[in-house]
């Protein structure tokens, strides 16, 4: 019988790494066994650390993964997010949502405000954070998905692609109101909306308020039937404040440029189903508004 030797037995770790395809645990042995001969660690410490560092490489890897699945624009944290520059933001409440109960509970989070006061960084901060999660998400402008929904309908796949829209545990529809919608779109958006509707979570971004979105959709019946949706579980953020982006440059601007904010609108009135008691938030309070929201 062939005695097993220390360098035979390093052998067959490496093997074994090699096998289970476990690179950064490969890459480390060479070093974290040199610190065992050193008397720096013992057996049970080295495996911890191979394993740990195999585990977050694994973890780094998976994220990238979902967040090029997500077709997130760019990363952006909450971390990055400037709260000081708008000081009618909650960040409190920012921070609770990060939580993401509301994906849970299959709620829409509208952001409304101007160009440049954080909608789409925040959506983009919250989408990251499921991502990290483990939630599977998907992020789109508007114009996008009326353009996706379209073709789809085109082709008579439309029901197919609605489907692979819900799956994703968190939709994201970034700039509502910046592009007008093409003829049928609002109907399209509809129906994902409405397969949605109490088994998907959402976050809406929109530099108008709720009364223009018949102009947005280029129809009353439709927008009231969307709103009528999105806000019967929802937690309406209204931001009110000046462009991150324009801030080195308000010099420059108009008065009404630097002082401009989302218009408040009334919300549309209530049709059909009644509101339902929601949830709350045992620290920040209600994180959820009956419809319809204050605005």
């Amino acid at each position: 019988m062939t005695p097993v030797t220390p360098s035979s037995r390093v052998d067959n770790i490496r093997h074994s790494l090699v096998g289970l395809k476990m690179p950064r645990a490969l890459e480390m042995l060479d070093a974290t066994l040199r610190r065992i001969e050193q008397g720096q660690i013992d057996g049970i410490e080295a495996l911890d650390e191979l394993l740990t560092e195999e585990l977050s490489l694994r973890e780094n890897r998976r994220i990238k993964a979902a967040l090029r699945m997500a077709r997130l624009p760019v990363v952006k944290t909450l971390a990055g997010f400037d709260f000081t520059f708008q000081p009618s933001l909650d960040r409190n409440r920012i921070m609770a949502l990060a939580g993401l109960d509301f994906i849970a509970r299959a709620e829409v989070i509208h952001l409304l405000g101007p160009p440049g006061t954080g909608k789409s960084h925040l959506a983009t901060a919250l989408a990251v954070e499921a991502v990290r999660a483990g939630r599977l998400v998907y992020f789109i402008a508007l114009a996008d998905l009326v353009v996706l929904l379209a073709k789809a309908e085109r082709e008579g796949t439309l029901r197919e692609r609605i489907r692979f829209l819900c799956r994703a545990s968190l939709l994201v529809v970034d700039e509502i109101g910046y592009l007008p919608v093409t003829p049928g779109g609002g109907n399209l958006f509809f129906q994902l909306v409405n397969a949605r509707y109490e088994k998907g979570a959402m976050i809406l971004t929109s530099n108008r308020g709720f009364a223009e979105w018949g102009d947005i959709f280029g129809s009353p019946v439709v927008a009231t039937a969307l709103l009528d949706r999105l806000l019967h579980h929802a937690v309406v953020i209204q931001i009110e404040g000046s462009s991150y982006r324009m801030r080195e440059h308000t010099a420059f601007l108009p008065e009404n440029f630097r002082t401009n904010t989302v218009v408040n609108s009334p919300p549309p009135k209530r049709r059909g189903r009644p509101p339902t008691k929601q949830p709350t938030d045992p620290q920040y309070g209600s994180l959820s508004m009956p419809y319809p929201p204050p605005t």
